[in-house]
């Protein structure tokens, strides 16, 4: 019967190779001198080869050595990495999340629903940056990241929570003054009211059932980099702007704002909650994922809905 690898020795092999001694490997293990050095033994006694090449003043790697020491990271990284997510799911949620969502958006959406989960799982500090620009999750050391975009392909693992529609909006008294209008063509005599990071810039896109696609040039006289600050200026009947419905969703049901060209259609976005690659994460990274997924399709602007 084959004898099963020895995965303790392989371990304790890429702590040796990456602290450079087997003292100092042995302290972060906590584990004696001896019992270190007969790890490496007992490879090298197995594999009929020398793992390290060892002098009275130091220590390198042999070339066996180098070409085994990315498979056994991994069998450290890998095993550090089950037994704190059994030992996570055994006890209570705990340690770090960094998580960035975009301004607008996480302050008036996902801000209040944080308190639920802080109740719910007291030892989970959450880390969160809101920025309207997209950061580097990978880089940046984030564990969740909230795009509301249709997404490039990536590396980044994506779940879609939901359709977002982006809704032509002004105040009643505006398109009182203005006239409501019905085409796209009708827009060359109002102002726009634009958000930077729009991927459409100042040529807005239209889709009609039956008239198909159409573009239209606008001229702006506010140009901001977060959404939310068009808000003042809607009300204040200053323009039209391209909104989230998610953003408009409470001034449209008070009649602060209101809708226009309703058949004209701009390409909808989406809600996702993205994390960096590498299936394995900690549980309590993937509660805080249910947990958000779970009260966003909630939202009555939530629209297909994906679990």
């Amino acid at each position: 019967m084959k004898k099963l690898p020895d995965l303790e020795a392989w371990a304790i092999f890429a702590k040796v190779a990456d602290a450079g001694s087997f003292a100092r490997a042995a302290a972060e293990l906590s584990l004696s001198q001896a019992t270190v050095s007969k790890a490496i033994t007992r490879l090298e006694t197995r594999m009929r080869t020398m793992l390290f090449h060892r002098t009275s003043r130091n220590m390198t790697l042999t070339a066996s050595g180098y070409a085994a020491l990315e498979r056994a990271a991994l069998i450290l990284d890998e095993g550090e990495k089950l037994e704190a997510e059994v030992m996570e799911q055994s006890l209570s949620l705990h340690g770090v999340i960094r998580l960035s969502a975009p301004m607008s958006f996480g302050i008036a959406r996902l801000s209040p629903i944080l308190p639920d989960f802080m109740q719910a799982h007291p030892e989970v500090t959450l880390d969160v940056r809101f920025d309207d620009k997209q950061v580097d999750l990978v880089a940046e050391r984030f564990d969740i990241a909230i795009r509301i975009a249709n997404l490039v392909d990536s590396c980044l693992l994506a779940r879609r929570i939901c359709r977002v529609r982006l809704l032509l909006v002004g105040s009643p008294a505006y398109f009182e003054r203005h006239g409501r209008p019905q085409h796209p063509t009708d827009l060359a005599h109002h102002k726009a009211l634009q958000y930077a990071y729009s991927r459409s810039g100042l040529t807005w896109r239209f889709h009609h059932k039956q008239l198909g696609e159409l573009t239209q040039p606008m001229s702006t006289n506010l140009h901001v980099n977060n959404a939310e600050a068009l808000t003042p200026a809607l009300i204040a009947g200053q323009g039209v702007a391209l909104q989230p419905e998610f953003l408009v969703w409470d001034d449209l049901e008070s009649g602060v704002l209101e809708t226009v060209m309703c058949d004209w259609e701009v390409e909808p976005i989406a809600l996702h909650i993205v994390t960096p690659p590498g299936r394995g994460r900690p549980a309590r990274v993937q509660a805080l994922i249910d947990y958000l997924a779970d009260r966003f399709t909630q939202e009555p602007w939530a629209r297909d809905t994906q679990p």
